[in-house]
């Protein structure tokens, strides 16, 4: 029988140390092998047509969008897409809640990568007021059915939530108050999960435990610890995709044809960029 697993962390409860920080060195290395696998899950998802869902939900300042740009780092956008979608548009208020996230949905070879996804309506939308009861009750009912068509279908869909602690949130939403280049990722929305910290955890508690189902489980990513994290779900997410290393027909890198008689070998410098650095 598969546990029910909760948003409690690793030491509350218990006497576990919890895993020191890595470093960078050691980071970088793991995340190399994982990212090789990454590009092998590649060429099977374009040879076998492969159609897989993973997503990526979570706390404000979880680190969601950090593991994304791990994954899509070492392979092709063609193939995998990162899908962050602004707020709906008037014109998109007025179709079906499902309706602009299925029109990101992959086809044949592609893996699609929502950085958050239909669940907002589970956690923002409901938290803030921006749909009603009657709304989000319908949501929770039609959620596991639409994804059970979906793995019926022969679709591979994952589900993370990345959670981190209250001080570790307060302490990354500082980080990013005193960094110039993460002022972009702050917005009132996002702050007001600090002040309604309690609310977002009923919320979610209810979200996980309503739409954790045999054909679409959740999976509790622990993300306070941000590099160990990012490594244990990339790590996961390729044990849950049954992929096989296809044999490459690698192209032989061919003999450069003569230098032609006359030929100026550098280009014409009409506007050349300034070498500053």
């Amino acid at each position: 029988m598969k546990q029910k697993r909760s948003l409690k962390r690793k030491g509350e409860d218990d006497d576990a140390a919890v895993p020191k920080k890595m470093k960078r060195k050691e980071f970088e290395s793991e995340l190399r092998k994982l990212q090789t696998e990454l590009v092998r899950l590649q060429t099977w998802v374009k040879e076998t047509g492969a159609k897989i869902i993973v997503i990526f939900e979570g706390r404000d300042t979880a680190g969601k969008g950090g593991v994304i740009s791990r994954i899509t780092q070492r392979v092709s956008p063609r193939i995998f897409r990162h899908v962050a979608l602004p707020a709906p548009t008037e014109r998109e208020k007025t179709q079906l809640y499902i309706q602009r996230y299925v029109a990101q949905f992959p086809a044949a070879g592609e893996v699609v990568l929502f950085d958050r996804s239909w669940y907002n309506r589970a956690g923002v939308e409901r938290v803030m007021g921006f749909c009603s009861d009657a709304e989000y009750q319908r949501f929770i009912r039609l959620a596991p059915s639409v994804e059970r068509e979906l793995v019926n279908n022969g679709f591979i869909l994952l589900k993370y939530f990345l959670d981190v602690s209250q001080e570790e949130q307060l302490k990354r939403f500082s980080d990013r108050i005193d960094d110039p280049v993460k002022h972009w990722k702050l917005s009132p929305m996002d702050t007001e999960s600090v002040r309604r910290w309690w609310d977002y955890t009923a919320a979610y508690q209810d979200m996980l435990r309503d739409t954790d189902t045999p054909e679409s489980p959740w999976y509790i990513v622990p993300a306070d610890n941000k590099r160990r994290a990012r490594l244990n779900l990339i790590s996961h997410m390729l044990s849950m995709i049954p992929y096989k290393k296809i044999k490459l027909d690698l192209p032989k890198i061919p003999k450069s044809q003569p230098r032609p008689k006359g030929a100026s070998e550098g280009l014409p410098a009409i506007h050349v960029v300034p070498s500053v650095y």
